[in-house]
């Protein structure tokens, strides 16, 4: 079997290319990927070659195949899991594999660390260690996109169960976002925060009274008010803010404001700039907790925070990456449900796009960067859709569809244009 795959050599060593998977053992799947949503933490691991942590040393030798948000459909597998899994079954890959000892290292992860399996690749072979771990998660929902979309969905799931907070007299945790509290997502309106947002609005199991969205840049501020409307938010309880704190000669006061004075006890930060996270610090309530969510490139990254209030004030600060596999199943499950990320998505493109989009992710405005592995198609905004279709019946026909949709991807979008090109 042959595969189509976009292939990593060292920093920024790209390659697009064409070679034979081996036959798959009994204990492997063999899989056909059909979409891949581009993440931050790619462009990460294609700067940064072998530093990488995920990265092998001799990845100039051996190269892994890039890409970990992805979805497909199971084409042939071992005799060892077919009591488990079938031919034709859609699935989500959870990439974060936890596990001590594998081929690879604790930091292994499809995308990062093998040479067969990665999201950016027409056919890849599953190794036994993903399905050991139960980290091959069938999907039955509509459509490819949401299953990709679930490995960044469950990132923001992770962040907010990580979350904790105490009594003063007691060392018990207590996790989560506190129930009816006051919550602020800094710098929010980036594709991780958009999915922040729909997290909190439509989990049924817990929300703040107040949330407070913040960003410098109006349009994308008015894009995540269109998406996601602080009428939808109050109809669920929720009481939302898009704030603008550009140019604010005391943002941290205005925000308070917004909380009666006290401040925010869940605060997350959504990008790695040291004044975003000094003001998240400023921001914390009694027994606040700051989450910073946004992974920095540089491993000197710093911040002050206020220590004095550490200790009498009870604030703390967390950290995650990723999501677990728990996290993953409760993303699938919200999108059985009917959450649509389709949010997120603001480019559609095909295998030929990934390597340019890859190295100059930080550069391309919008949201999520969505990849048909078995289309060649540039990396084209959904807003020039109809633009392009003025000469393009294929384009008219995905500006057509999405336009019924709010401009956004939707299942039907992906339908036809798999039909058309796929």
């Amino acid at each position: 079997m042959k595969t189509k795959a976009v292939r990593l050599y060292g920093k920024k060593d790209l390659r697009l290319e064409t070679f034979e998977l081996p036959v798959i053992r009994e204990n492997e799947i063999l899989a056909r990927v059909v979409c891949d949503s581009l993440c931050m933490s790619s462009y990460k691991a294609a700067t940064q070659g072998a530093d990488h942590k995920r990265i092998p040393d001799d990845v100039h030798l051996h190269p892994v195949i890039i890409g970990h948000e992805f979805a497909g459909e199971l084409v042939e597998v071992g005799e060892k899991w077919k009591h488990q899994f079938k031919v034709g079954d859609k699935f989500s890959i959870q990439p974060a594999l936890n596990y001590a000892d594998g081929p690879v290292g604790v930091l292994s992860a499809p995308g990062y660390s093998y040479a067969y399996i990665g999201g950016d690749a027409t056919y890849v072979i599953i190794p036994n260690e993903v399905m050991e771990l139960g980290a091959l998660l069938p999907f039955s929902g509509e459509g490819y996109y949401p299953a990709s979309l679930a490995e960044p969905l469950s990132c923001v799931i992770g962040a907010m169960h990580a979350n904790y907070h105490i009594k003063p007299g007691s060392y018990i945790h207590q996790m989560e976002i506190v129930q009816g509290g006051k919550m602020a997502i800094l710098a929010g309106v980036g594709p991780m925060g958009l999915a922040a947002i729909n997290y909190t609005l439509n989990r049924p199991d817990r929300k703040p009274s107040l949330l407070v969205v913040t960003d410098i840049e109006q349009s994308r501020l008015d894009r995540a008010a269109s998406l996601y409307p602080i009428e939808l938010a109050a109809s669920r309880g929720i009481e939302l803010h898009y704030i603008n704190t550009g140019g604010k000669p005391d943002a941290v006061a205005d925000l308070k404001s917004l909380t009666g004075g006290t401040g925010f006890d869940d605060v997350f930060v959504f990008a790695p700039v040291t004044p975003v996270v000094e003001q998240a610090d400023a921001l914390l309530a009694f027994d606040g907790c700051l989450n910073f969510f946004a992974g920095p490139s540089n491993p000197d990254f710093s911040a002050r925070v206020n220590f004095y209030n550490v200790h009498y004030a009870y604030t703390h600060l967390v950290g995650t990456s990723g999501g677990n596999t728990d996290d993953m199943k409760e993303a699938i499950h919200l999108m059985s449900e009917g959450l649509d990320p389709a949010g997120l998505v603001t480019h559609i493109g095909g295998l030929n796009a990934v390597m340019d989009a890859t190295l100059h992710l930080p550069e391309i405005p919008g949201g999520k960067k969505l990849i048909y592995n078995h289309i060649e198609m540039p990396l084209t905004a959904i807003e020039d859709f109809p633009a392009l279709g003025k000469t393009d019946p294929i384009f008219a026909r995905l500006a057509e569809i999405c336009s019924r949709y709010k401009g956004l991807w939707s299942v039907e979008a992906e339908t036809y244009l798999l039909s058309v090109k796929g």
